[in-house]
């Protein structure tokens, strides 16, 4: 309706609201004014990019940053747009693809996206160990997977850690598990992400109580409801005997995510 009304032109969302859009019949509303849209925040899946393209005859256009680099340090180009990408380095800016060792990949492999630039920040505010570590050889690293092609185009796959993206935001695991790990009847949780057909991701937390403790997924919910942000709650909690480990000890969130990922 604002659209409508006020002759809007240019239209930024979230993937998520696009999907939201694609679903909903817009006919009554005359949306012929926009002539620009672009997403960020999370990737755009390419086939909703696709579906939108071919039902509004317009492309969303896709870019990509971090806070550190204030914040955009690659767009996609107005003309030669790719779907899939989030587009080629802003002027001034210089991306590149880096092995696990620090040394520049071939275009077309996969590894993490580093940036340098105008843009990128001089450091963390009274953090000088994360600072070298983020700033190391002279590149921002990100922390993003991707590759970048021939041309420059960079393709987002994954990420570092495990951050699960939510519709757009971040949510750290390690962060719910502090607050969970705050409830008397709590051995041990995991807190990972599995994916979600609107969201992108949702936060699931696998959690053991205490023995001789009792706790339903209710109470976990409503304590994460009253300490932290809304879209940091998990939409599940799984009460469990027992935690997939290594052994080292360590929890293996991909074992959980497979489980989750069963029907």
């Amino acid at each position: 309706e604002a659209i409508a009304r006020e002759r809007i032109t240019m239209f930024f969302g979230v993937p998520t609201i696009f999907i939201a859009l694609l679903s909903m019949d817009l006919s009554k509303y005359d949306l012929s004014s926009i002539r620009y849209e672009m997403s960020a925040a999370a990737t755009m899946p390419e086939e909703i990019s696709r579906r939108w393209t071919e039902r509004f005859g317009r492309r969303v256009y896709e870019g990509y940053g971090l806070t550190e680099c204030s914040p955009f340090a690659c767009y996609n180009d107005l003309v030669e747009h790719r779907f899939g990408s989030v587009g080629r380095a802003v002027e001034g800016f210089e991306l590149a693809i880096f092995d696990d060792a620090d040394r520049e990949l071939p275009r077309g492999e996969w590894g993490e996206i580093v940036i340098r630039g105008p843009g990128v920040m001089k450091g963390y505010w009274n953090r000088p160990e994360d600072t070298a570590q983020a700033l190391r050889g002279g590149w921002l690293h990100s922390g993003d997977i991707g590759r970048m092609d021939d041309d420059g185009y960079v393709f987002i796959v994954d990420r570092v850690k495990d951050m699960i993206n939510l519709s757009g935001f971040k949510v750290w695991p390690a962060e719910v598990e502090q607050y969970l790990y705050k409830l008397p009847q709590v051995q041990e949780v995991a807190v990972y992400g599995v994916p979600h057909p609107e969201k992108g991701e949702q936060v699931v937390a696998a959690v053991v109580p205490r023995p001789g403790q009792r706790l339903t997924p209710d109470e976990v919910i409503a304590y994460c409801r009253a300490n932290i942000a809304a879209y940091k709650v998990p939409a599940r909690v799984d009460i469990v005997t027992e935690l997939p480990k290594s052994a080292t000890g360590k929890i293996l969130k991909r074992v959980l995510r497979d489980q989750a990922a069963q029907p």
